[in-house]
This record gives C-alpha cells, sequence and structure tokens, in this order.
C-alpha cells in the first residue's frame, strides 16, 4: 500500500506541476491566450513551491526538470519556426537548470524547520539574477516581465532593476505555499503580511511616481519614423534584397510627408554590407544596390538609423575572395547612422544570441559546434563598445534586437549619456505575434530603469514608443508593412536614476545573500549535530561512569 501511495503521489506531483507549468506560460502571451493573463504571475508559483516542499531529495530534481522542459515548451512555442533544433535546445537547457533550482530551494527546506519560504524564495530570486548572466543568458521567462501592463507597480525598477520586482511578486507566493503545506497560518503570519504590505507600498508608491512623469515637462520633443517593411531579411538574394530596399524606401518618402527629426528603419534592413561590398566589389549589381544605399542615406535630409551588417577582413595575410569561392571574411551585427551627408558612425551589438549568433566553444564542444553548423547557425562577431550617438545635441543610442532584454547593458548607454534609446528589431523569423509581444515585454523595463524614452522599431512588430514611465503608444499592427511617427519626449535635465548608477546591484545581493545564508545555516547544522553527538556521548559516558561505580560498589559488599 505505501509502495501505492508513493506511486500516486508522484503522479499526482507531476499532474500539479504540469498544470503549474501551463498556467505559468499564460501569465505571457501565449499560443492560446494573445496577450497572455499578466494577473496569473501572482499566483502560478504557489503550487510549484508546494510540490517542492513536500518532495523527496530522490525526486525533487527531476520534477525541476520536468518542470522547466514543459514550461519553456508552452512559453517558447515560437522557436520552433526558427529551427526545429531550437524548440529542443531551449527547453533542456531550462530542464538542466531548473532540475539544480529545484534541488536548491528543497535545501532551504532541510535547513530550516520553520519560516524556510523566506531562504527559499532569495534562492529563487538568486537564480533569475544568475540566468541572465553569461554565454546562456536567456531573459526570457522572468516572472515579473509578465507585470509590465501594471505600470504603477513596475515604477520600482528605476531604483532596483527588475529583481526589485520580482521579490514583491515571489515573495508572498512563497510563504503562502509554505502555509499549505505545513497547513499551519499563525507560524507565518507576520511573514506574509510583510509581504503583502511590501506590495501594496510598491504599487501605490508607483501609482504616485507616474503621476509624476506624467506631468513632467520634456526639454524639447523628437519626431521619429519608425518604419516597419515586414519582409524575412534572413532570405537572401539580389532580388529579395532589392525588393526590401525599395519597400523601405517607399515607405520611408511617405513617412517624411511628416516631417521627421529622424528615420529608423529594423535590425538588418539592409542586408548586402556596405562596408565589404564598397572595399571589396565582386558584383556589379550588389555594388550598385550598396551605392544606391548609401546615396538615399546620405540625401535623406534627416538622419537615417539603419541595421546592415558589417563584414571585414578575416585573415589579413590571405585575399578577401579565397580560390575555393568563400569570402574571406568575419561579420558584425551592426547598425549604421546616415547624417551630414554620409555615415556619421556605427554600433556593433555587444550582446548575441547564445547558439543562434554565437558559440564560443568550438574546441571544448566540437561535436555541438559542429551539430549547429550543420544545421545552418551563422554567427556574429561580438562588438566591443557601448556606442552613443549624437544629432542636434540629442544623444541616443542603439540597442540591437536582443540587447533591449539586458537591463545592465542599456543603463551602460544611459549612464554614457544617451537621452534616447532606439531598439532596432528583427522578430520576422518567428512568424508569431505572441512572440514579438513577450519581446516587447521585456523592451518595457529598459524605459523604465533609466528614465529615458525608447522607440522600437521593427521590422515586424512591436514596432512602438515606450515612455520613460512604462506606459506605451503607437504600436503598430503586426506583420504589416507601416510606419509611425513618435513625438519622443527629451529630458535634458534628467539626471541618471540609481539603477542606471548600479545596475542589476540588487541582483548580486540576492546572491551573496542566499550563498551566505546557506553557508550560515549549514555551518549551524554542522554544529548542532556536532553538539548532539557531543552530548549523546556524555550522557553515554556519565552512564558509563555510575555503571561502574555501582559496580565498585556491590564489590565492596
Amino acid at each position: 500500500m505505501s509502495v501505492l501511495k508513493k506511486v500516486l503521489d508522484f503522479i499526482l506531483d507531476l499532474l500539479i506541476l504540469g498544470l503549474s507549468a501551463f498556467l505559468a506560460s499564460l501569465a505571457f502571451p501565449s499560443k492560446y491566450i494573445e496577450d497572455g493573463i499578466p494577473f496569473l504571475a501572482f499566483f502560478y508559483l504557489i503550487p510549484v513551491f508546494y510540490v517542492i516542499w513536500r518532495s523527496k531529495w530522490s525526486t525533487v530534481w527531476l520534477y525541476g526538470a520536468f518542470y522547466g522542459f514543459l514550461f519553456y515548451l508552452f512559453y517558447n512555442y515560437w522557436l520552433e519556426t526558427f529551427h526545429p533544433l531550437a524548440i529542443l535546445i531551449a527547453p533542456i537547457l531550462e530542464s538542466v537548470q531548473y532540475a539544480l533550482l529545484f534541488m536548491c530551494l528543497r535545501l532551504s527546506k532541510t535547513l530550516l524547520k520553520r519560516h524556510y519560504s523566506l531562504l527559499g524564495s532569495l534562492l529563487y530570486l538568486a537564480y533569475l539574477y544568475l540566468t541572465q548572466q553569461g554565454f546562456l543568458a536567456y531573459p526570457y521567462g522572468n516572472i515579473a516581465t509578465a507585470l509590465d501592463p501594471y505600470t504603477s507597480l513596475i515604477q520600482i525598477v528605476s531604483v532596483t532593476g527588475i529583481w526589485g520586482l520580482d521579490l514583491v511578486v515571489v515573495l508572498p507566493q512563497v510563504i503562502v505555499s509554505e502555509c499549505l503545506y505545513e497547513k499551519e497560518w499563525k507560524e507565518n503570519k507576520w511573514d506574509f503580511l510583510v509581504s503583502l504590505l511590501i506590495l501594496s507600498l510598491t504599487w501605490i508608491g508607483g501609482y504616485f511616481v507616474k503621476r509624476k512623469w506624467e506631468e513632467k515637462t520634456p526639454d524639447r520633443v523628437m519626431r521619429i519614423a519608425a518604419i516597419q517593411h515586414s519582409a524575412d531579411t534572413w532570405k537572401g538574394g539580389y532580388s529579395t534584397y532589392k525588393e526590401n530596399f525599395e519597400n523601405l524606401k517607399r515607405l520611408t518618402m511617405e513617412a517624411m510627408e511628416e516631417k521627421p527629426d529622424m528615420v529608423v528603419w529594423s535590425e538588418t534592413a539592409f542586408v548586402p554590407s556596405v562596408a565589404w561590398h564598397s572595399a571589396y566589389p565582386n558584383s556589379v549589381y550588389t555594388s550598385k544596390l550598396c551605392n544606391d544605399f548609401v546615396s538615399f542615406g546620405s540625401n535623406l535630409g534627416v538622419p537615417l538609423v539603419t541595421g546592415n551588417p558589417e563584414g571585414v577582413i578575416k585573415d589579413k595575410e590571405l585575399a578577401p575572395i579565397l580560390e575555393s569561392g568563400e569570402w574571406n571574411w568575419k561579420t558584425y551585427n551592426t547598425v549604421i547612422l546616415f547624417s551630414e551627408g554620409g555615415i556619421k558612425g556605427t554600433y556593433r551589438k555587444q550582446h548575441l544570441v547564445p547558439f543562434t549568433e554565437y558559440f564560443p566553444y568550438e574546441k571544448e564542444l566540437p561535436w555541438l559546434y559542429n551539430l549547429l553548423l550543420a544545421n545552418d547557425y551563422k554567427w556574429w562577431e561580438t562588438g566591443e563598445e557601448a556606442t552613443v550617438f549624437e544629432y542636434d545635441g540629442v544623444k541616443f543610442s542603439t540597442p540591437i534586437c536582443f540587447e533591449d532584454t539586458f537591463g545592465y547593458l542599456n543603463a551602460e548607454f544611459v549612464s554614457k549619456g544617451a537621452q534616447m534609446l532606439l531598439n532596432l528589431s528583427n522578430d520576422f523569423w518567428s512568424m508569431s505575434v505572441q512572440a514579438e509581444k513577450q519581446h516587447y515585454q521585456l523592451a518595457v523595463f529598459r524605459a523604465v530603469e533609466n528614465r529615458v524614452p525608447l522607440v522600437r522599431s521593427t521590422n515586424s512588430g512591436m514596432t512602438c514608443l515606450v515612455l520613460p514611465d512604462g506606459s506605451t503608444e503607437g504600436v503598430l499592427d503586426t506583420f504589416v508593412q507601416a510606419w509611425g511617427i513618435y513625438e519622443v519626449p527629451i529630458y535634458s535635465d534628467n539626471g541618471p536614476t540609481f539603477y542606471t548608477r548600479h545596475p542589476d546591484l540588487v541582483g548580486k545581493l540576492y546572491v551573496v545573500a542566499a550563498v551566505a545564508a546557506v553557508g550560515v545555516l549549514i555551518i549551524c547544522n554542522m554544529s548542532k549535530v556536532a553538539n548532539e553527538k557531543r552530548r549523546k556521548r556524555q550522557e553515554e559516558e556519565e552512564r558509563l561512569s555510575k555503571l561502574f561505580v555501582s559496580m565498585d560498589e556491590k564489590v565492596e559488599c
């Protein structure tokens, strides 16, 4: 009977985790609900932690792998459109991370008999920060990003970054899960009430901060024209490049009727590398197309910001075109600024998408490197400078696509003087409105964290303006050719936020606090075990001593 009960409990736990993974995905824009149900972010972790608390060490890692795989399979379903291999890589990697996470969370219950939800919350928050570091950094799925519609609540991120918002929404849920497991509310009553107080004060305080920003008068307004030409720029060939260029020109000239101060195209909007084909022309048609593009950008009359791959010589000892016909080049995902009759400057993408845009472990993992190459993955070189452009007294930076999902990178742009962020993205390949919206959700926080406006100029959506208070204006329909004119407020006297000055400080503190707490508790528990052993040994010695004394007394008698 006990074996049957264990099997039934195991199946029940898997069912709870499966349902929780599905509900978690619904908090975000999903395949089933286009805009998601963000309110679920206040609840969906409760059953997850409940299962962790009741699990055994022999199964908790399996639960983590199961939950992580399912959640990202539901949440990032659109990766299949990018490549069949991608929809496996992301969930598998996440399942490994979640297996380790669940084991760490289970450890908190082992180290503490009561109030272990506090340590569990801290460990979970540290995990959220660590998963956005290094090669595998992947911000998608962070619970706080589902809360972008609650603009009053998210104002806290200008101080804490997204990590403070994570605390506000995670802590109450983990405390409730402990109460449900222990069937005891009195023990955790004050923990829960304090967590609700933090949530309430954050929301109320954010309301007044948002009101302040709504009433704030900008020093000037720039009219930005964002061009959305709705084309898959990954598809190659001269005729495709030319067609895309003609559409971009047509849409731009339509937008120019509104007299914008600047025009922005999307990531890799014009694909043939101007730098490469200007230096090493090898095709009359492609060279002419590049010349037409440069001429158009140089003579538009207002600055043009656009994505364009930058090709440079890879091996200077060899010819640009090798005997095999291959090009001796390496490429950067680059933004070009046309201004004052020519190319004024460029920016090279610094944070590339793992696996799809770069893979630095060719020597360590040659089998995986070759597998990715065989599946037609192409990689960029990594840029090294956080470029800040300037035009007409306004400084701005251009995070490219995936880069608007990272707080620290955009904080660096703003700390170097950027008063406006122009994000150039290409998500057309996803063929998913939900994928576009999930990306947009992450970008919203960059405007609030740094209190600067963010214009998203995409080739298929979501093209829009995000104001410094997190509200959004002028969202263009997805997957249609269109353009938008955005009145972008510029605040010259707006000093850097606490987050801009100290990016991700709160996330780092989570990690330090979690490591310190676990270390102290392990030492304390080891000390308790040692003391208990010492006490038992002393009791045994005393018992034996009394026994010997008793025996001696009998002998004397």
